[in-house]
């Protein structure tokens, strides 16, 4: 019995990704969205795009990277894009990740590396999973009047920059992604700057 209590306490710790708060808000403005339900996008986003766009790639890896894409912010909560610190997220998020993965209830033997081939992977896989987190606050924002743009002051450079990787991986998606900040800087949500 001591391996299963064990196991439940493991999953009361993955259970704490959904106290993480994000800045993005769901369903036009109603709330911030938490780490866990951004992880449960993500998944699903990833999948969808992945058959939308035909590429070939292994979708039980894909949908694992984005299922462990934010474990990290477990102990390290959620770095805002635009944070000055958002350098050494890494670092903490690693860390965390790591005592997941030495956890005695922890059944997956391979969560550190799924952790990792999704932080600094160049796989198809990884790749994609990089665009659509970008992507989904993105569409968020878009969603919701801008209002994490604006409480935060976030200018269309920093969106821009943020985004340009984008272009190189899937040029479709990158230009929907201008086209929607010039949107967002006509409607006055990002500042033109």
């Amino acid at each position: 019995m001591q391996k299963f209590d064990d196991v439940i306490q493991y999953l009361r710790e993955l259970d704490r990704l959904k106290l993480v708060n994000r800045r993005s808000y769901v369903a036009g403005g109603v709330r911030l969205e938490n780490s866990a339900e951004h992880s449960w996008h993500l998944a699903m986003a990833c999948w969808s795009i992945a058959r939308t766009f035909q590429l070939s790639l292994n979708e039980e890896l894909l949908l694992k990277l984005a299922l462990a894409h934010d474990l990290g912010e477990i102990d390290a909560g959620d770095t805002f894009l635009y944070a000055p610190a958002r350098a050494d997220a890494g670092i903490r998020e690693r860390a965390c990740v790591q005592r997941l993965q030495q956890h005695p209830g922890n059944g997956i033997t391979e969560l550190a590396d799924v952790w990792e081939e999704q932080e600094t992977g160049t796989s198809t896989e990884a790749k994609l999973i990089k665009v659509v987190d970008r992507l989904l606050p993105f569409l968020l924002n878009v969603s919701s009047n801008g209002r994490a743009w604006q409480e935060n002051k976030v200018k269309k450079s920093q969106v821009l920059n943020a985004h340009a990787f984008i272009e190189r991986e899937f040029p479709q998606i990158h230009a929907w992604l201008k086209q929607n900040v010039e949107f967002a800087v006509a409607q006055g949500w990002l500042e033109d700057a």
